[in-house]
This record gives structure tokens, sequence and C-alpha cells, in this order.
């Protein structure tokens, strides 16, 4: 009995823990806002084609730009816009 109630609780506990991590989803209009920032920050090489990749930065820099832009509510500032070569 106690084995069982043992188990029981720590598949609870383990059940909750991600739910006790403090992140939440993000809203579909952060989402849409930080994709089209991060598009005009990193368009692309063959407009049509995401398979040619960026003109300008890596696929890691896309993705740290378009972090950022959520971590920051969809504001990204001018200097932040502007991505070298």
């Amino acid at each position: 009995m106690i084995g069982r109630t043992l188990t029981t609780a720590t598949l609870l506990l383990l059940a909750s823990l991600p739910l006790m991590s403090g992140t939440s989803a993000i809203t579909v209009e952060l989402a849409k806002k930080c994709q089209a920032l991060m598009a005009e920050a990193f368009p692309p090489r063959v407009i049509g084609n995401p398979a040619a990749g960026s003109a300008k930065g890596s696929g890691k820099d896309a993705q740290a730009y378009f972090s950022k832009c959520v971590k920051n509510g969809g504001t990204m500032g001018e200097a932040d816009s502007n991505v070298s070569k």
C-alpha cells in the first residue's frame, strides 16, 4: 500500500514539473510580429525558396533574433534590426 501511494505521489510530482517552470506560451500576435521583423532583418536569398537560405546571417542568427524579439515583447531597436552581413 505504501509503495503504491509513493509511486502515485512520484508520478503526480513528475507530471506537475512542467507546470512549475514559470514559462508560458507566446501569443499569436507576438509570434507574427517577430516573424515579420525577422523576415525584414534576414531576407531570403531567393524569394519563395526558403531552402536557399538567408541573404544576411545564418539560421542561428535568425533564431537568436526571433528569441530576442520575443523576450523584448516584439519591440526591436534600430541598432538590433541592422544585422551585419
